[in-house]
């Protein structure tokens, strides 16, 4: 689970806030794209991009990353995206990747979708030490609305 006081967890909900605002624009606001850089306090740099759209039919989408730096080997990124169907499915995803200095990265990530005919869940993540070895885990669960039936797996 990614710490949401942690710079991942800041970066992944200012990318999931705009997501869920770009969402809520109506159709004549139809989307559009931004992105920018710039060298940041901490003597690296900050990136970020990001686009939405809206279809003819009511689906509509919405993408964005956003990557730091500080200039002595430490980083981290993050990345999200939404879709809305016409006839009200859903999906999200986002992630965030830490990498430090000494080698260290941590990566989380998940995705989860709801349609008419059901829903799918995803979240899963690793960490590589600086020694190089690495642990990882992903969950998966999917849900048949018509049946109620559901699978898990790991």
């Amino acid at each position: 689970m990614i710490d949401p006081t942690s710079l991942t967890g800041k970066l992944m909900t200012g990318v999931a806030v705009a997501t869920l605002f770009v969402l809520s624009v109506s159709a004549a606001e139809a989307g559009g794209r931004f992105r920018g850089a710039h060298e940041n306090a901490a003597g690296g740099t900050t990136a970020g991009a990001g686009a939405a759209h809206q279809g003819p039919n009511g689906g509509a989408g919405a993408r964005g990353a956003v990557v730091v730096t500080d200039g002595q080997g430490n980083g981290a990124a993050a990345s999200g995206g939404a879709v809305r169907g016409p006839n009200g499915g859903g999906a999200v995803r986002g992630s965030g990747t830490t990498v430090q200095a000494d080698g260290t990265v941590n990566h989380q990530g998940g995705a989860a979708a709801q349609g008419q005919n059901g829903s799918a869940a995803t979240q899963g993540g690793f960490t590589r030490n600086a020694d190089g070895t690495v642990q990882g885990r992903r969950t998966t669960t999917a849900t048949n609305s018509n049946t109620g039936n559901s699978v898990q797996g790991e």
